[in-house]
């Protein structure tokens, strides 16, 4: 049979039991909140540095592609009289041309790894609109009959490609197209005023008549 001091010290433990189990939950407890805490605040940092680096990406590859329509712009200056583009030599803008294709093309992988779907796509689209540019800038193809409705392309699609970033990146402020207000600022204005302006339709308003040789083209590209 148990002596008196075995059942005691039973006694004492099934007495101080519910203490030392609360004591193990709440160390369990704090265990537990503390992990998923570190977690948390890992998957923000995490998140928040790729999101940093995918703003890098998108913001490169647009600087890198309008490099390449801004250079294409210059070269077909001659081809629409009513452009506001600093004409190039051709022999230094095929130079120019095959530059900016290189760093395009660097830039495009870095937007493939950390882009979302809809924003590749959208540069995608981008990139064929403003090649269609090159084309004509490089003598594949021959000039169309309303080069502009061309450029005014390339705008739209530009337009998408920063819709689906800044979605992609969480950007609020509603919409900031251009495309749209550059085509009715050209039908709003007055024959007259367009004739004497001869301003394109994808010209921007606020850029009218200004030459930059060092920026290449501000107004035609719908900057």
């Amino acid at each position: 049979m148990p002596s008196d001091d075995n059942l005691g010290v039973v006694g004492t433990f099934l007495t101080q039991l519910p203490a030392l189990l609360g004591v193990l939950v709440g160390t369990l407890g704090t265990i537990l909140a503390t992990s998923l805490t570190d977690r948390a605040r890992w998957r923000r940092s995490q998140s928040t540095r790729w999101d940093e680096r995918r703003l890098d990406a998108y913001v490169d590859y647009a600087h890198a592609l309008k490099e390449s329509h801004a250079v294409a712009l210059r070269m077909t200056a001659d081809l629409r009289p009513e452009s506001h583009s600093h004409p190039i030599d051709r022999k230094d803008g095929l130079a120019r041309l095959a530059e900016s294709d290189a760093r395009r093309t660097i830039v495009w992988e870095n937007l493939l790894l950390l882009g979302d779907e809809p924003t590749v796509a959208a540069a995608a689209t981008w990139r064929d609109a403003v090649w269609q540019v090159e084309r004509l800038a490089r003598g594949i193809v021959d000039p169309a009959a309303d080069i502009s409705e061309m450029l005014a392309r390339v705008n739209e699609a530009r337009d998408d490609y920063y819709r689906a970033a800044r979605r992609s990146l969480g950007v609020r402020g509603g919409s900031v197209e251009q495309s749209a207000a550059l085509r009715q600022a050209l039908l709003s204005r007055p024959v007259g005023a367009a004739a004497a302006l001869s301003v394109p339709l994808h010209d921007a308003p606020e850029d009218c008549g200004r030459r930059d040789a060092s920026a290449g083209d501000r107004s035609d590209g719908g900057l």
